[in-house]
């Protein structure tokens, strides 16, 4: 608000004067006409006003007043357009370093709970066990909920140098891979990690891709499943298809969870975004899942594309070239 403010300050501030520059230069004009008639008639060049405002000497005047009249319209413009552009900037670099920081808040508010949690919980177990004498059971039970944590701060590690190194140093390993079999054991393995989820796998009899990173779609696919997951109220049901052309292939998670909101669908994809407030938000995570999954998909030279599923959820589609 304080911006527009100053803006509409200064537009009025100029037009102002720009109105006196056009005043001063009229009464200017208009003096020197009279005084130019006057020497004029005292000469007996021409006897009338008619023939005055005929003359030459007039209308060099006249067209000297014009000139300066569009070079008062001419600077003024320029000047209100570059004010105008200027400002633009001035808020569009405000704003991205406003998001910035709300983001990298976000992102520590995040990190730190992701980090918080799991050790907290591998401490309970260790403690737990130096201290008590427990049934086999018991122990097999809290050792494998510890493992658990452990996979949950190994891909949260991986995660965080993943993203580092897709910016400046990820360089994607190409090889023969077989999509419908990595899908289908990632998709085994993500059913063992969260057991209430429920996954359907359509898909073609063997999909390969001939240049393809497969730890970098191993982590697409792991990626968008688990959002789909923790995006789910009650027991997730989600929908996996695969399927390729001539031209490329396409791979799309479809789940039945909260969706998103339309104008959050562009920015998801902005690295340590987030949809919602960090302080109220209730799903874990840090905002590095869906810009990995976008960075790889570019990486390959795709392309993804999020839309609404019906009647509520959301649709992620990736298409790979061949």
């Amino acid at each position: 608000m304080l911006s527009y403010a100053v803006i509409l300050y200064l537009i009025l501030a100029f037009t102002w004067w720009s109105v006196l520059l056009f005043i001063k230069n009229r009464d200017a004009f208009r003096a020197k006409a009279e005084l130019l008639q006057l020497v004029t008639a005292a000469e007996g060049r021409y006897p009338t006003e008619e023939a005055f405002l005929q003359s030459p000497p007039y209308l060099a005047l006249q067209d000297k007043y014009y000139r300066q009249e569009w070079m008062i319209l001419g600077e003024a413009a320029v000047f209100v357009v570059t004010l105008i552009i200027g400002i633009w900037l001035i808020n569009r670099g405000y704003n991205k370093e406003i998001l910035a920081t709300r983001q990298r808040r976000n992102f520590l508010l995040s990190i730190t709970h992701e980090l918080k949690s799991p050790i907290a919980s591998i401490r309970l177990v260790l403690e737990t066990l130096r201290k008590r004498q427990l049934p086999a059971d018991k122990a097999d039970q809290l050792q494998d909920s510890a493992i658990k944590e452990v996979d949950r701060l190994n891909k949260l590690v991986n995660d965080l140098l993943l993203s580092a190194r897709l910016e400046t140093a990820y360089r994607p390993v190409f090889e023969e891979v077989d999509l419908t079999q990595l899908l289908r054991e990632v998709a085994d393995s993500m059913e063992r990690r969260f057991p209430g989820a429920h996954l359907h796998l359509q898909t073609e009899e063997a999909v390969l891709l001939p240049r393809a990173d497969r730890l970098g779609l191993t982590s697409v696919i792991q990626n968008l499943i688990e959002n789909a997951i923790k995006y789910s109220e009650g027991p997730a049901r989600i929908a996996l298809e695969l399927s390729r052309d001539n031209r490329e292939v396409l791979f799309a998670v479809a789940d039945q969870g909260i969706g998103i909101p339309e104008r959050e669908k562009e920015r998801i994809f902005d690295k340590f975004y987030r949809v919602g407030n960090e302080d109220t938000r209730k799903t874990k995570g840090t905002g590095l899942g869906l810009y990995i999954v976008r960075q790889i998909v570019l990486a390959h030279h795709g392309r993804i594309e999020v839309s609404d599923n019906q009647p509520q959820g959301t649709i992620f589609r990736i298409w790979i070239p061949v």
